[in-house]
Protein backbone atom coordinates (compact mmCIF):
# COMPACT_ATOMS: atom_id res chain seq x y z
CA UNK A 1 0.00 0.00 0.00
CA UNK A 2 2.81 2.39 0.90
CA UNK A 3 4.58 1.69 -2.41
CA UNK A 4 1.38 2.40 -4.31
CA UNK A 5 0.95 5.71 -2.49
CA UNK A 6 4.54 6.64 -3.28
CA UNK A 7 4.10 5.82 -6.96
CA UNK A 8 0.94 7.91 -7.07
CA UNK A 9 2.74 10.82 -5.38
CA UNK A 10 5.64 10.57 -7.84
CA UNK A 11 3.18 10.61 -10.75
CA UNK A 12 1.48 13.74 -9.38
CA UNK A 13 4.83 15.45 -8.88
CA UNK A 14 5.86 14.61 -12.45
CA UNK A 15 2.65 16.17 -13.76
CA UNK A 16 3.28 19.33 -11.73
CA UNK A 17 6.82 19.62 -13.13
CA UNK A 18 5.54 19.15 -16.69
CA UNK A 19 2.97 21.90 -16.19
CA UNK A 20 5.68 24.24 -14.93
CA UNK A 21 7.75 23.63 -18.05
CA UNK A 22 4.72 24.08 -20.30
CA UNK A 23 3.86 27.43 -18.73
CA UNK A 24 7.43 28.68 -19.17
CA UNK A 25 7.38 30.47 -15.84
CA UNK A 26 10.36 32.36 -14.50
CA UNK A 27 11.58 31.32 -11.06
CA UNK A 28 10.34 34.60 -9.61
CA UNK A 29 6.83 33.79 -10.86
CA UNK A 30 6.63 30.33 -9.32
CA UNK A 31 4.82 29.50 -6.10
CA UNK A 32 6.71 27.88 -3.23
CA UNK A 33 5.06 24.54 -4.04
CA UNK A 34 6.15 24.80 -7.69
CA UNK A 35 9.71 25.59 -6.63
CA UNK A 36 9.78 22.57 -4.31
CA UNK A 37 8.56 20.37 -7.18
CA UNK A 38 11.18 21.74 -9.55
CA UNK A 39 13.96 21.52 -6.97
CA UNK A 40 13.31 18.43 -4.83
CA UNK A 41 15.64 17.27 -2.11
CA UNK A 42 18.14 14.89 -3.69
CA UNK A 43 20.84 13.14 -1.68
CA UNK A 44 23.84 11.41 -3.24
CA UNK A 45 26.89 9.59 -1.97
CA UNK A 46 29.79 11.81 -1.00
CA UNK A 47 31.70 13.02 -4.06
CA UNK A 48 35.38 14.09 -4.14
CA UNK A 49 34.49 16.80 -6.66
CA UNK A 50 32.60 18.74 -3.99
CA UNK A 51 35.83 19.89 -2.37
CA UNK A 52 37.13 20.89 -5.80
CA UNK A 53 33.96 22.86 -6.54
CA UNK A 54 34.33 24.67 -3.23
CA UNK A 55 38.00 25.49 -3.85
CA UNK A 56 37.23 26.83 -7.32
CA UNK A 57 34.32 28.98 -6.12
CA UNK A 58 36.27 30.26 -3.12
CA UNK A 59 39.04 31.42 -5.43
CA UNK A 60 36.53 33.22 -7.65
CA UNK A 61 34.94 34.87 -4.62
CA UNK A 62 38.28 36.04 -3.27
CA UNK A 63 38.90 37.84 -6.55
CA UNK A 64 35.78 40.00 -6.23
CA UNK A 65 35.15 40.40 -2.49
CA UNK A 66 37.03 42.47 0.13
CA UNK A 67 40.36 41.06 1.30
CA UNK A 68 39.24 40.70 4.93
CA UNK A 69 36.31 38.38 4.10
CA UNK A 70 36.77 34.84 5.45
CA UNK A 71 35.43 31.76 3.71
CA UNK A 72 34.25 28.42 5.09
CA UNK A 73 32.97 25.29 3.37
CA UNK A 74 30.03 24.10 5.49
CA UNK A 75 27.02 21.84 5.16
CA UNK A 76 27.01 18.12 4.46
CA UNK A 77 29.21 18.37 1.36
CA UNK A 78 31.95 19.45 3.78
CA UNK A 79 31.49 16.41 6.07
CA UNK A 80 33.65 13.47 5.08
CA UNK A 81 31.97 10.37 3.70
CA UNK A 82 28.26 11.11 4.22
CA UNK A 83 25.41 11.41 1.76
CA UNK A 84 24.43 14.99 0.98
CA UNK A 85 22.51 17.27 -1.31
CA UNK A 86 25.04 18.16 -4.07
CA UNK A 87 24.88 21.83 -3.12
CA UNK A 88 27.99 23.65 -1.90
CA UNK A 89 27.32 25.83 1.16
CA UNK A 90 29.80 28.62 1.78
CA UNK A 91 29.89 31.01 4.72
CA UNK A 92 31.39 34.43 4.00
CA UNK A 93 32.26 35.99 7.35
CA UNK A 94 32.83 39.75 7.59
CA UNK A 95 33.38 42.35 10.28
CA UNK A 96 30.18 44.42 10.20
CA UNK A 97 26.81 44.96 8.54
CA UNK A 98 28.23 47.48 6.06
CA UNK A 99 30.65 44.84 4.80
CA UNK A 100 27.74 42.38 4.53
CA UNK A 101 25.83 44.82 2.33
CA UNK A 102 28.90 45.47 0.20
CA UNK A 103 29.47 41.75 -0.39
CA UNK A 104 25.81 41.12 -1.20
CA UNK A 105 25.76 43.93 -3.76
CA UNK A 106 28.91 42.64 -5.45
CA UNK A 107 27.63 39.08 -5.57
CA UNK A 108 24.25 40.18 -6.91
CA UNK A 109 26.00 41.96 -9.77
CA UNK A 110 27.97 38.77 -10.49
CA UNK A 111 24.98 36.49 -10.93
CA UNK A 112 24.10 35.39 -7.42
CA UNK A 113 20.45 35.79 -6.39
CA UNK A 114 19.65 37.27 -2.98
CA UNK A 115 17.17 34.90 -1.36
CA UNK A 116 16.73 36.36 2.12
CA UNK A 117 17.91 39.13 4.41
CA UNK A 118 17.04 38.86 8.10
CA UNK A 119 18.55 38.93 11.58
CA UNK A 120 21.96 40.12 10.45
CA UNK A 121 22.26 37.45 7.76
CA UNK A 122 22.10 37.52 3.97
CA UNK A 123 21.64 34.37 1.88
CA UNK A 124 22.27 34.05 -1.85
CA UNK A 125 22.32 31.21 -4.33
CA UNK A 126 23.48 30.31 -7.82
CA UNK A 127 22.66 27.32 -10.00
CA UNK A 128 18.85 27.27 -9.98
CA UNK A 129 17.31 27.51 -13.44
CA UNK A 130 13.81 27.33 -14.93
CA UNK A 131 14.62 23.78 -16.10
CA UNK A 132 16.01 22.58 -12.76
CA UNK A 133 19.40 22.41 -11.09
CA UNK A 134 22.54 23.47 -12.93
CA UNK A 135 25.56 21.16 -12.73
CA UNK A 136 27.01 23.19 -9.86
CA UNK A 137 24.78 24.79 -7.24
CA UNK A 138 26.01 27.13 -4.51
CA UNK A 139 24.43 28.65 -1.41
CA UNK A 140 26.26 31.61 0.10
CA UNK A 141 25.64 32.73 3.66
CA UNK A 142 27.00 36.18 4.52
CA UNK A 143 27.51 36.43 8.25
CA UNK A 144 29.32 38.41 10.90
CA UNK A 145 32.58 36.90 12.11
CA UNK A 146 31.07 35.50 15.31
CA UNK A 147 28.06 33.89 13.60
CA UNK A 148 29.58 30.70 12.19
CA UNK A 149 27.92 27.86 14.12
CA UNK A 150 27.85 25.69 11.00
CA UNK A 151 31.65 25.63 11.02
CA UNK A 152 31.75 24.18 14.53
CA UNK A 153 29.13 21.57 13.61
CA UNK A 154 31.03 20.52 10.50
CA UNK A 155 34.38 20.30 12.31
CA UNK A 156 32.87 18.24 15.13
CA UNK A 157 31.30 15.70 12.78
CA UNK A 158 34.53 15.39 10.81
CA UNK A 159 36.34 14.60 14.07
CA UNK A 160 33.58 12.19 15.19
CA UNK A 161 32.71 9.95 12.22
CA UNK A 162 30.27 7.88 14.27
CA UNK A 163 28.20 11.04 14.90
CA UNK A 164 28.50 11.92 11.22
CA UNK A 165 27.00 8.53 10.35
CA UNK A 166 24.11 9.18 12.76
CA UNK A 167 23.50 12.44 10.95
CA UNK A 168 23.63 10.67 7.61
CA UNK A 169 21.08 8.09 8.78
CA UNK A 170 18.75 10.88 9.93
CA UNK A 171 19.04 12.66 6.59
CA UNK A 172 18.37 9.49 4.61
CA UNK A 173 15.32 8.73 6.72
CA UNK A 174 13.89 12.22 6.26
CA UNK A 175 14.75 12.47 2.57
CA UNK A 176 11.78 10.68 1.06
CA UNK A 177 9.37 11.89 3.72
CA UNK A 178 10.12 15.53 2.91
CA UNK A 179 11.45 15.27 -0.64
CA UNK A 180 9.31 18.21 -1.77
CA UNK A 181 9.28 20.25 1.43
CA UNK A 182 12.69 21.72 2.13
CA UNK A 183 11.56 23.68 5.18
CA UNK A 184 10.14 20.58 6.89
CA UNK A 185 13.29 18.60 6.04
CA UNK A 186 15.49 21.27 7.60
CA UNK A 187 13.27 21.67 10.67
CA UNK A 188 13.30 17.92 11.33
CA UNK A 189 17.11 18.03 11.62
CA UNK A 190 17.18 21.02 13.97
CA UNK A 191 17.36 19.18 17.31
CA UNK A 192 20.26 17.02 16.13
CA UNK A 193 22.15 19.97 14.66
CA UNK A 194 21.62 22.14 17.74
CA UNK A 195 22.75 19.37 20.09
CA UNK A 196 26.07 18.77 18.38
CA UNK A 197 26.67 22.42 17.59
CA UNK A 198 26.41 23.11 21.32
CA UNK A 199 28.85 20.29 22.12
CA UNK A 200 31.22 21.52 19.41
CA UNK A 201 31.27 25.07 20.73
CA UNK A 202 31.95 23.81 24.26
CA UNK A 203 34.92 21.91 22.86
CA UNK A 204 36.34 24.51 20.45
CA UNK A 205 35.64 27.87 22.06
Amino acid sequence: MEDEQKRAENARNKIVRMKIFEKGKKLSEMSLDELWQLFPIVLTEHQPCWAEWYDSEEQSLKEILPNDARFYHVGSTAINGIWAKPIIDIIIAVSDVNAMRQCADILSECGYIIMSEADGRISLNKGYTESGFAERVFHLHIRLNDDIDEVYFKDYLNECPEIAKEYEALKLRLWKEFEHNRDAYTNAKTDFVNKYTRLAKELYI
